[in-house]
């Protein structure tokens, strides 16, 4: 077999110019070509491109993802009595639904082996916002991982190199030929980490918005379809939540706030956008794992869970055995803060709305997020929003109050989050926080 005859079989022809389904042998030619060095680099973005314009049928994906997946070292987690089910977010400003997500989940019999990611760009990133608990350890063992699973339900971890190392490598190439945007490529690159994690069902929230990898509810759709179908042709149980990305999700932007936030939600307070969500995913992931019969008793036992005290309990000791120490956590509440502090006043009256991206992006000037993977971030920088999407506000109203990591970060963020703030004289339409289920 040759590099080039795949490469043309995907690529097509005059005759045939949507190219050919690719059996699991030629797929599995070119990844293994690409992780071991015998295929290069430039014949591996021409296959690329190829998938990029031709597209992959759902059992196509399916291979890929499967070839992908079993590149490195699987997860097992067959000391454990599952069931196992996992959730995963394709990013926004101010998501840190996984956070409450698996203490809730796994107060109510589901074993959730969460492996997540770091901030990058506008988006923020889980393990970042753990590890602004101090003393918290993501990067965990195999054994430590299952260990941690069996004492409290859930554990956190990020993705180690031994873990689906050719997504690892076809990401870096993709980041650079332009094939970023491709659906299947995309859906193969989540599916062969969440199914490594060791999941038996998985349930997806796929945002659309300014804030968000796709910027339109069709694209989105696109892509949550091919997530769910992809990964129930692995024999996976599966579903999507399409949701709304275009203003940041809560009141709370930045690592340790969210970590704050997390625990407003865990006692049963916290923003209503959070809770309804939280809640909406955590019905799907008990459906699927078989502990509730529909979404509505789902919601019910999910929110008892919340009720009882069990859900704060089970992160409180997530946190003591990952590292962290949960009584000193607890405490810095509402006082750990950066000492970089201004506060941002409505320039008029009106009602208000603001921005996802913009104050995405504004987060990284203040030592949120990252530009690149090896860039820092500041545990204590990010903004609470005073006012929200759709508020009525007058002329000067504090409408936001931001933490930076220096004060130089001022000069750049400031002025990106105020022109990410708009007014309006009649009330802006609100988009319905979860727009469309896939099942």
């Amino acid at each position: 077999m040759r590099a080039t005859d795949v490469i043309m079989k995907k690529r097509g022809s005059i005759l045939n110019p949507s190219g050919s389904e690719l059996t699991r042998e030629e797929i599995e030619f070119i990844v293994k070509g690409y992780v071991d060095g015998s295929i290069p680099d430039y014949q591996i973005s021409a296959w690329l491109m190829a998938v990029y314009f031709n597209g992959m049928t759902f059992e196509e994906t399916a291979r890929l993802t499967d070839i992908m997946l079993h590149s490195g070292d699987v997860m097992d987690l067959s000391s454990l009595s599952g069931p196992f089910v996992d959730k995963h977010s394709t990013g926004g400003v101010g998501d840190k639904i996984s956070l409450p997500l698996a203490p809730i989940v796994a107060a109510c019999g589901i074993q959730v082996p969460m492996m997540s990611g770091r901030a990058l760009g506008h988006t923020g990133g889980t393990l970042d916002k753990l590890e602004s608990i101090e003393g918290y350890r993501v990067g965990l063992s195999q054994e430590e991982f299952c260990s941690i699973i069996g004492k409290c339900g859930y554990a956190m971890t990020g993705q180690t190199k031994e873990i689906v190392p050719a997504d690892r490598l076809l990401y870096a190439l993709r980041d650079v030929t332009g094939t970023v945007e491709s659906v299947p490529l995309i859906t193969a690159s989540i599916l062969s980490k969440k199914v490594a994690e060791g999941s038996d069902a998985l349930v997806f929230d796929v945002k659309w918005g300014t804030g968000a990898f796709m910027k339109t509810r069709e694209t989105a759709f696109t892509l949550a379809d091919s997530l769910v179908k992809t990964a129930q042709a692995m024999g996976k149980k599966a579903a999507a939540l399409i949701t709304d990305m275009n203003t940041p999700l809560g009141e709370k932007t930045g690592n340790f706030l969210e970590i704050e936030e997390t625990v407003d939600i865990l006692k049963g307070l916290g923003p209503e956008d959070v809770r309804q969500l939280t809640y909406a995913l955590a019905a799907q992931m008990l459906v699927l794992g078989g502990k509730a019969k529909d979404k509505a008793e789902g919601t019910a036992l999910a929110e008892e869970a919340v009720k009882s005290g069990r859900a704060l309990d089970l992160f409180l000791k997530n946190v003591d055995i990952q590292g962290g120490d949960s009584e000193k956590l607890l405490s810095q509440f509402g006082k750990r803060r950066s000492q970089y502090k201004k506060v941002i006043v409505a320039d008029k009256d009106g009602y208000m709305s603001i921005d996802a991206y913009k104050s995405g992006i504004a987060g990284i000037s203040l030592g949120v997020g990252r530009n690149r993977t090896e860039d820092s971030v500041c545990p204590d920088a990010g903004f609470i929003l005073l006012k929200k999407q759709g508020d009525k506000v007058c002329k000067g109203d504090e409408i936001m109050e931001v933490f930076g990591k220096d004060e130089a970060c001022f000069d750049d963020a400031l002025p990106i989050l105020r022109s990410a703030i708009e007014y309006s004289e009649t009330e802006p339409e609100k988009n319905p926080l979860i727009y469309k289920e896939i099942c």
